[in-house]
């Protein structure tokens, strides 16, 4: 099982890499200081996701038959809420980016 998980952890280590090459290749015409604190929120909290999807395969793959699980998993509840904070830091910041008007 332990085979899985590191195809897993370096499966989204990739798609992390290739999230970050991809959205730093995408040109952003605004000048407008907020809109590009947006989108760098958006790319990192988008890429960061992926990383962290990436570290949490790697840490199962690391924890082995260490007795009981549910202590072992409890440990790491913390890392969920790291997974869910960077999901909803992407979709608020592509939200409100798109939601933004150009005063032009």
């Amino acid at each position: 099982m332990k085979i899985l998980e590191i195809v897993l952890a370096v499966l989204f280590a990739a798609l992390g890499v290739r999230s970050v090459v991809h959205w730093v290749r995408r040109p952003f015409a605004s000048q407008d200081m907020t809109d590009q604190v947006l989108f760098a929120l958006f790319v990192t909290a988008r890429a960061g996701w992926w990383f962290a999807a990436s570290g949490l395969f790697a840490l199962y793959a690391t924890m082995g038959d260490q007795g009981d699980v549910a202590v072992t998993v409890r440990r790491y509840d913390w890392y969920l809420l790291l997974l869910i904070s960077l999901a909803a830091l992407q979709f608020v910041s592509g939200f409100i980016l798109g939601r933004r008007t150009s005063d032009s």
